[in-house]
């Protein structure tokens, strides 16, 4: 089922109102400073405009051929006033001042000035105009100031001509609408903008608090890399988004934030269970370490999928607890078994003894109690280990209680101290399970239910096989048959099917070995182990064999 997330509505609104009022405050504050910074630099742009026109005419009346010849002799005769105020009332100046090389004015305004200096300093002994903004006796003005030469080419005074400020303050606000109204706008626009983003960001946080987040981000990294099982969970992508410490070491990741199974897994059941490509709840997946359980359940909100989440659980001591109780529950049918046997025999000879016939009841007794010798010598004299051989009359025994008999070949032979021991007690008994499982059920053949059992230890290999009267495997299956989680019978009682042909398969393949399977009618199993220089299992070995089941993977 799938994992919906629901978030409280109440207070949603919050962190996109704070982060729309914080970008509109940004906003109408630089659009503020923007205005005044504007104001300022249209300021001096108007100034230097204005000083370049009060240049120009400071240079038209410098210019003027009557102004020249009079300055060249004096300035007397008023030729000099009235020329420069026609150009100043024509040019709409707040002054035309002409001015001789001891600064003394030949024309002003202000008649009353003429012919009074000005204490200031002349500027164009250089030769060259100049600009700037002047504080006369008509106000602040924007002056330009500019040499006055006599028509043989000789400086002869200077020219100053001013505009008032007002003019200048006029443009400025003539022009300042303008620019308020683009100020105006692009706040409107960032507005809009900051309106959008804000809405973005409450969906992309799910309408949670900045403090909510937080915290959020406290809890799962406490419940992350505090609980026993593994979280790994995935973004839309296939890309892994959460691990925490309990998956790393299940599954043997190393960084793996940011990257795909693809990435980080071999191909393999573990890696099919993890991605969804295996569907159902609580799959079993055998690793060299561990026997795991594997949940995979996709997330949506408001139905959009956001990836899923993958739960995993270390089973292998709990499988090693199934394990010893089902090793206990084969224990007591082998008791059974020999418990009805012996009833039957005792009725036996209690009958033959309530008839009189002593003898022929004495015959019966010795007989039955030979037989069952005669078993466990007849598989002394092949199987030398005590452990192979306890285990092979015990499962003859159920064998026989099941209808199944169990015959060990002919060509059996292993020492005392097999190589490979427990790993051999792991595979014959998980085999001899399977195969008295299928001999068992369905209709028996012409010949009765069989297993036969062969163990061979030769100078460089040791081999098992076993070979069944049962249904066989079915067609196409060899292949996938030793994957773990595969069977074709359902699981009986505390042990758990699809895992003993798997733990048989990485078994063999870990340490060089090979195991084949026949299809059709009569399966027959075939594991070869190599005689390795160090045939001490390892501490994985020892963790599996001893927490997994021993059968019923098939039949």
């Amino acid at each position: 089922m799938p994992i919906r997330i629901r978030i409280g509505r109440g207070r949603k609104r919050r962190l996109s109102a704070r982060i729309l009022a914080s970008q509109l405050a940004i906003l109408t504050l630089t659009g503020a400073i923007g205005f005044v910074l504007f104001a300022f630099a249209q300021r001096s742009e108007i100034d230097r405009a204005y000083e370049g026109r009060a240049l120009d005419i400071a240079q038209t009346t410098a210019a003027d051929p009557q102004i020249r010849q009079a300055m060249a002799h004096g300035g007397g005769d008023g030729i000099v006033q009235s020329v420069a105020e026609r150009i100043r009332k024509a040019s709409g100046a707040s002054y035309v001042v002409v001015l001789d090389l001891r600064g003394v004015r030949h024309s002003h305004p202000d008649p009353a000035l003429i012919g009074e200096p000005t204490g200031d300093v002349i500027v164009v002994l250089d030769g060259k105009p100049h600009v700037g903004t002047d504080q006369g006796a008509t106000g602040r003005s924007a002056n330009g100031k500019a040499p006055l030469l006599a028509p043989d080419g000789t400086l002869v005074g200077e020219v100053s001509a001013g505009i008032p400020e007002h003019y200048v303050l006029g443009e400025l606000w003539r022009e300042l609408p303008t620019f308020g109204l683009y100020s105006a706008i692009a706040v409107a626009l960032g507005s809009a903008a900051a309106f959008l983003l804000a809405r973005r960001l409450k969906r992309t946080t799910f309408g949670l608090e900045l403090e909510e987040i937080a915290g959020l981000l406290q809890d799962r990294e406490a419940m992350l890399h505090g609980i026993r099982e593994g979280v790994i969970a995935f973004d839309p992508d296939g890309r892994i988004t959460v691990v925490n410490d309990e998956a790393r070491n299940l599954l043997g990741l190393g960084t793996a934030l940011g990257s795909t199974l693809e990435e980080a897994l071999p191909d393999g059941r573990l890696r099919r269970a993890l991605d969804g490509t295996l569907t159902g709840t609580d799959l079993n997946v055998l690793t060299d370490d561990h026997c795991l359980v594997v949940n995979r359940m996709p997330v949506t909100l408001h139905g959009r999928e956001l990836g899923a989440v993958v739960t995993v659980r270390d089973r292998t001591e709990l499988i090693g607890l199934l394990r010893e109780l089902d090793s206990v529950r084969g224990l007591t049918d082998a008791l059974r078994a020999q418990q009805h046997e012996f009833t039957n025999r005792m009725h036996t000879v209690a009958g033959l003894l309530d008839i009189g016939d002593h003898d022929a009841a004495y015959e019966y007794a010795v007989e039955s109690a030979g037989a069952d010798q005669a078993l466990t010598e007849s598989v002394r004299e092949r199987i030398g280990n005590a452990l192979l051989v306890g285990l092979i009359v015990a499962k003859t025994t159920v064998a026989a209680e099941r209808g199944v008999r169990m015959v060990l070949s002919e060509d059996s032979a292993l020492g005392e101290d097999p190589p490979h021991l427990r790993r051999l007690l792991t595979i014959v008994g998980n085999l001899l399970d399977n195969a008295i499982d299928a001999a068992a059920g369905g209709p028996p053949p012409a010949g009765g239910r069989e297993v036969q059992l062969s163990l061979v230890e030769a100078v460089d290999q040791v081999m098992v096989s076993v070979a069944d009267s049962g249904p066989g495997i079915p067609p196409g299956a060899a292949e996938s048959i030793f994957e773990d989680g595969w069977s074709t019978r359902p699981d009986r009682g505390t042990a758990r099917r699809g895992l003993g042909l798997a733990l048989v398969h990485r078994l063999a393949q870990r340490h060089g070995g090979t195991i084949t399977v026949s299809e059709g009618p009569g399966a027959v199993f075939t594991v070869v182990l190599p005689l390795l220089p160090d045939a001490t299992p390892g501490p994985r070995d020892t963790q599996l064999t001893s927490a997994l089941p021993t059968g019923g993977d098939r039949g």
